[in-house]
């Protein structure tokens, strides 16, 4: 029998198994997961920064009576009556979507102990107005005396447009906003960067002693919301503070109070990457630069700098991307300078304008969209500095350069140590500067605004929460999309969801919650104000480095991992417990621990989502702060601060014990 022949070039679909529709079923399960929890709300958001309100007067008609409540069919256009009496101007036309017009204003004579009558009355469906809490629409008379007609208001005509960004643009103080956030993340970006390097630079160039301390200290920011420095700048360079005179007549309040506490709390951002960096120099570039006889500092600018570029590209998009998305402190020690993350907040919780706050978004969006982007194509152009050949920098003893070096470090711990240490001590003292006593008042949550202790248990709570489903969902997804065969439009759309979160600032995300979860037409308008929907924020929110993690970690695993199960015909769960688990665990504790820190110090995700049962110790920083409780505010802050330091070591207890038992394999 002769067989069958197969056409050259035509491809042969490989058949799939139960194990790939399982995967690909997960990989689907979880971008629902991102589209509900992010893309949804983005649209959201971004529907509402599009649409406008405007009252229509040409809509609503009136009639009045006489003394003796008779009507004489004389019609009246609330158009016409506006401009005759000229009650409201163009700008007071234009509105949110919860605003009311009130037709009193429509007749100067008006008098609510009249005996007058009204009739109101629409020209289409379309126009809504309201006697009291009815709503009413239509062309049908609705007539009223004149104690309801105080209580007609008109409800404003929805429509799509850009009407809403030219009244931003238009709006001095807002668009001033856009000024300060690019100069203020530039500026720090600059002085980071710079500092960060050095530190960097001392740490792996050098052969002074602590570096193990120093790497510590320089990691202490982390471990504290935003807020933090801004109450111990104010502390030691506000009007009572302990180190005023340096100040020289200039207030903390603003741009330097942002700059010095942007500065602290990028820092560790900053070197993490840089350091990465430095660390994987090739030697024989340096012993090529001292036979040919180069100066030290022609091989800093020829070979260190070059090697370290893309290094410090990311670290300044990181860092200027941190800063200008930053809420909380612009918000403590920003004082009247405007920054785009705190108009969005005085905005939507100020102004209860939440069209211009998803505005003020949008435009936030743009320079954090840009960063990211940037970002992204620096680091897929980076190149390999080790090949098979290379030669690890080993830096050589100069007692001169590591004296230098150690105390460059030691002035960065300093500063450091000392803006944690002043929170402390405000923390503990009875009332600055007049009773400078030590005592635990302060520790009194309860007493004081801000959701008391309660609030503190909300942040365990809600860290947690977060670090267990959050490492879940991340790792599995992760697994899914690294290790499923085939499916590449799929794979991709996922890789996409995944990374986008980084892009979006915490207050561009906890609008579009709002936006999106307290729509009352929403199935899963339930979770609004629950605990729920702040687990489900802060995952996202945190998502794309800790799935970029468990990629990494997936990634050193060959292949043949999975070509050996499928061989044996073993589901690839099984190979996903007993092989994949234990080989990334020490990627998956990573991935717990970096999302309960983020989700102990995050503000600006959930400060508008919390609910007066879900107060956050983080949030509570702020409220207190804001009703003058200045020193609670600081003791709750070091609070989290010592919570952090604990489960940081629990982690690491946990880490050496678990993994001296699954990654025995890795010592011979």
């Amino acid at each position: 029998m002769r067989a069958k022949s197969i056409v050259p070039g035509k491809r042969v679909k490989p058949k799939l198994g139960s194990d790939d529709w399982i995967m690909r079923g997960f990989i689907a399960l979880i971008a629902i997961y991102l589209v509900i929890a992010l893309a949804f709300p983005l649209y959201a958001m971004l529907s509402k920064a599009f649409s406008t309100y405007h009252y229509d007067l040409g809509q609503f008609e009136f009639q009045v009576s006489d003394q003796e409540g008779q009507f004489d069919g004389t019609i009246l256009s609330a158009r016409e009556l506006n401009e005759k009496q000229q009650a409201y101007s163009q700008q007071e036309l234009s509105t949110g979507s919860g605003g009311r017009l009130a037709v009193t204003n429509f007749f100067p004579d008006f008098s609510f102990r009249s005996t007058v009558l009204y009739k109101v009355r629409g020209i289409d469906d379309n126009a809504v107005f309201l006697v009291g809490s009815e709503r009413k629409s239509g062309t049908v008379w609705q007539e009223v005396d004149s104690n309801k007609f105080r209580k007609v208001v008109l409800r404003p005509v929805k429509s799509t447009g850009l009407s809403n960004f030219s009244i931003y643009f238009s709006t001095p103080a807002l668009v001033r906003s856009i000024k300060n956030s690019l100069l203020i993340s530039a500026i720090s970006t600059i002085i980071t960067v710079s500092l960060a390097f050095w530190f960097a630079y001392s740490l792996n160039r050098s052969c002074m002693r602590f570096k193990g301390v120093f790497r510590l200290i320089a990691m202490a920011p982390i471990l504290v919301p935003s807020l933090l420095p801004g109450i111990a700048l104010v502390y030691l360079f506000g009007n009572q503070g302990m180190l005023k005179s340096v100040m020289m007549g200039e207030s903390i309040y603003g741009p330097y109070g942002i700059v010095a506490g942007s500065v602290f709390f990028t820092f560790p951002h900053a070197m993490l990457i840089i350091t990465t960096a430095l660390a994987i120099s090739d030697a024989r570039l340096y012993e090529a630069a001292v036979s040919l006889r180069a100066s030290p500092w022609r091989t800093f600018w020829t070979v260190t700098i070059p090697g370290a570029r893309y290094g410090l590209i990311s670290a300044a998009f990181v860092v200027f991307n941190l800063v200008i998305t930053d809420f909380g402190l612009p918000k403590v020690i920003g004082g009247q300078f405007n920054m785009l993350a705190v108009d969005i907040y005085k905005q939507v919780i100020g102004q209860q304008n939440f069209e211009m706050g998803a505005v003020v978004s949008v435009v936030l969006l743009i320079p954090a969209l840009f960063a990211f982007a940037i970002d992204r194509i620096v680091q897929r152009k980076q190149v390999a500095l080790l090949s098979a050949r290379s030669v690890v920098y080993e830096p050589k003893p100069n007692r001169g350069f590591d004296w230098l070096c150690f105390s460059y470090c030691a002035l960065i711990a300093i500063f450091i140590v000392g803006i944690l240490g002043v929170c402390q001590y405000a923390a503990l003292i009875k009332f600055w500067p007049y009773d400078l006593s030590l005592s635990l008042k302060n520790y009194a949550f309860d007493l004081m605004d801000g959701g008391g202790w309660a609030a503190y248990r909300n942040s365990i709570k809600l860290a947690s929460l977060t670090a267990l489903f959050g490492t879940v969902v991340v790792f599995i997804g992760a697994y899914m999309v690294e290790k499923t065969q085939g499916f590449s439009v799929g794979r991709a759309g996922f890789q996409f969801l995944a990374m986008l979160p980084m892009a979006i600032p915490g207050m561009v995300l906890g609008l579009a919650y709002i936006f999106f979860f307290n729509n009352p037409n929403n199935p899963l308008n339930f979770i609004y104000g629950t605990m729920t929907i702040l687990v489900l924020c802060t995952v996202t929110h945190f998502y794309t480095v800790s799935h970029l993690t468990a990629v990494t970690a997936l990634k050193q695993m060959d292949n043949e991992f999975e070509s050996v199960s499928s061989s044996l015909k073993q589901p690839f769960y099984k190979l996903f417990v007993r092989v994949s688990v234990p080989v990334c665990l020490p990627a998956i504790l990573d991935i717990s621990i970096y999302l309960f820190v983020n989700a102990m110090t995050t503000v600006s995700a959930v400060v508008f989502l919390y609910s007066s049962g879900t107060a956050l110790a983080s949030v509570a920083v702020l409220n207190m702060d804001d009703a003058g409780d200045v020193a609670p505010a600081a003791a709750m802050g070091m609070m989290i601060f010592y919570t952090n330091i604990i489960a940081r070591t629990v982690h690491a207890l946990v880490s050496r014990g678990v993994l001296k038992r699954t990654q025995s394999w890795r010592t011979r």
